[in-house]
């Protein structure tokens, strides 16, 4: 594909044989015209054999959003209101491929997102994978991503955020989708490793902005999880022993 924007809407969909779509990308936005040319671009200009579509779910935005996705060759959809887990729901119910990409409008992907995650995926047998990312903002920014890169791969239930997460559609099924609640990557992902195995593929794959840190939602949730693994790992060896 090429990283120009393309007027003919819906074409990333299949390959110009009509071959069927491998994954789907769903990429929720609501009035993110200021980022989604980068997103898009970065996506269309990724360098794989893999037949990918683009869905933008489109939450009601005001300017220019869902036009710049069409410019690009997404499939823009209407999402069903505003929530962030909503419109990856919907987005997934849409798709065609058999593997599901949830990525956010301000990330973009490293032109080898696909062959690496797919590749590391099948070589370690996972329902699910992210990536180590780079996060670009204000200095806080730094936790986070040192967070995401160094502490939730090595949880109990790895962590994989909403922004950079890639799983098999019957697994995303099976679990049961995006919750509607604060936190619905960190509830989803965790679910889903209850019962499927899910990793990290150990580069930086993606880089997204970190705008919409809320210092404290990220320090209590990382917290809660810590010292629920604890818990996990304490009772493990009490009964081992």
């Amino acid at each position: 594909m090429a990283s120009e924007p393309r007027g003919d809407a819906g074409s990333a969909a299949v390959s110009s044989d009509g071959a069927p779509v491998d994954v789907s990308f769903v990429v929720p936005a609501r009035n993110e015209a200021d980022y989604l040319r980068g997103t898009l671009a970065s996506l269309a200009g990724l360098d794989t054999d893999y037949e990918y579509e683009v869905l933008v779910v489109d939450g009601d935005s005001s300017d220019a959003t869902p036009a710049i996705a069409r410019e690009y060759g997404a499939t823009v959809l209407e999402g069903p209101g505003t929530s962030i887990a909503a419109g990856r729901n919907y987005g997934a119910r849409r798709a065609s491929g058999d593997w599901l990409a949830f990525i956010d409008a301000d990330t973009r992907v490293r032109a080898d997102y696909l062959t690496e995650l797919l590749g590391y995926a099948a070589a370690t047998d996972l329902a699910a994978v992210s990536s180590h990312c780079r996060m670009t903002g204000p200095r806080r920014t730094k936790l986070m991503e040192a967070t995401i890169n160094h502490v939730f791969p090595h949880l109990e239930r790895p962590i994989l955020p909403g922004f950079n997460l890639l799983v098999r559609r019957e697994a995303f099924e099976d679990a049961g989708g995006f919750p509607n609640v604060p936190n619905e990557d960190t509830a989803f992902s965790r679910r889903l490793a209850s019962s499927h195995p899910t990793g990290y593929y150990a580069e930086p794959l993606v880089e997204t902005s970190g705008r919409r840190i809320d210092q404290r939602g990220l320090t209590g949730t990382l917290t809660y999880y810590l010292r629920l693994d604890l818990e996990r790992l304490r009772a493990s060896r009490g009964r081992d022993g």
